[in-house]
């Protein structure tokens, strides 16, 4: 089951980076997409937006209808709050509770899409990414579907700016507003808290060697939760680089994260590193320093990316996450003078929007549990 998912995953991300919509402009700066957050979103109608096909998309009213073509946009959507407007899913959307109610409109590996099936739908509005090929797009958009094509996200801001795209085209402002503002704290906590550490090496293990390089959002997860990505040295330009196994055992590593589906998630962690793996051969393995994080947390571009990230920080520099999370929770239940007189303290260790998913300290936990069997 493992293996089966793990090849989703890395097909899933590899045709990502390597099938850029046509026409796609370069993709926004990390600094500009960052800008994104500076100021309060607006969800008026119409609103036209160009997408990443250099397409001007008009959305003419609030949709009440949508349809997801990946399984990140439809992860946005619920964590927007907003799940009740979507009436297509991907194949890949089933982990979402209640997706199995929806109509699922791709099918096959890699993904194509239904396109009379999507018509039939009715949908106000189609988001797509940038893996669904041309033709599909061109066909939905003769038959007058209001279709928002992504560029492929390649840091954590442009997985904010995603967020706060889709919040707008769908209406649904305050949360996105609400799940950037919840992942940018998330993502300051962990940084603060690995600040200054001793960066232990790591590998991402996608299957065969395969692993993220520097240049995306999951090898950014990587070391902003404090890692040192082998894949940074290993002198290859592509985004999910398959490395040689030399180089691999050369690295020593001292960490392998590892994904699975959430069924399989809690077996001893020396399982998920398949038999006769050169990674059965590293440090890593052979003292337990294996961190089993949700394949469909980090191999989405989608909030839920800020899970895995906390998981390893935690793994990683457990003493000093636990510090900044201590630090972190103490000043969220410090009651201002507002709440004090309205008596609407609220005191947070976690995530606080509908859906969003596992709170800070319950994944703190879960990272200490993955950990349990470690060697010393």
């Amino acid at each position: 089951m493992r293996q089966a998912a793990t090849v989703v995953g890395v097909v899933l991300l590899l045709l990502s980076a390597a099938a850029p919509a046509a026409g796609a402009a370069a993709p926004v700066a990390d600094d500009a997409a960052a800008d994104t957050g500076a100021q309060a979103l607006e969800c008026s109608f119409p609103l036209t937006k160009e997408d990443a096909s250099g397409h001007d998309v008009t959305v003419s009213e609030e949709p009440e209808r949508v349809v997801t073509l990946n399984p990140s946009a439809a992860q946005t959507m619920w964590e927007l709050g907003a799940s009740g407007k979507v009436v297509g899913v991907s194949q890949f959307a089933g982990f979402l509770e209640g997706a199995d109610e929806r109509e699922v409109v791709t099918s096959g590996f890699p993904s194509t899409v239904d396109v009379e099936q999507v018509i039939s739908l009715d949908p106000d509005l189609v988001l797509a990414p940038n893996t669904i090929n041309n033709e599909s797009v061109a066909q939905l958009r003769d038959a007058n579907v209001t279709v928002y094509r992504f560029e492929m996200a390649r840091s954590i801001e442009d997985i904010y700016q995603k967020t706060e795209t889709i919040g707008q085209l769908t209406g649904e402002c305050d949360g996105a507003e609400s799940t950037v503002t919840e992942m940018r704290d998330r993502v300051e906590t962990v940084e603060a808290a690995v600040e200054g550490e001793e960066q232990p090496s790591v590998f991402y293990d996608m299957g065969d060697r395969r692993t993220a390089g520097p240049n995306t959002f999951i090898g950014q997860i990587i070391s902003r939760a404090g890692g040192d990505n082998i894949a940074a040295d290993a002198n290859t330009s592509q985004a999910y680089p398959q490395l040689s196994a030399e180089y691999v055992v050369e690295q020593d590593l001292e960490f392998l994260v590892v994904s699975a589906q959430p069924d399989e998630l809690g077996n001893d962690s020396r399982s998920y590193v398949a038999e006769g793996s050169v990674l059965r051969n590293t440090t890593a393995f052979e003292e337990g320093n294996i961190v089993v994080v949700n394949t469909n947390h980090i191999s989405q571009p989608a909030p839920r990316v800020v899970e895995p990230m906390t998981q390893m920080a935690q793994a990683f520099h457990p003493d000093a996450y636990a510090d900044a999370n201590a630090t972190a929770t103490a000043t969220a239940q410090e009651p201002t003078a507002t709440e004090t007189e309205t008596e609407a303290t609220t005191q947070s260790t976690g995530t606080t929007i509908p859906g969003f998913g596992i709170p800070v300290a319950v994944v703190a936990a879960l990272g200490a549990a993955l950990l349990a069997s470690r060697r010393t």
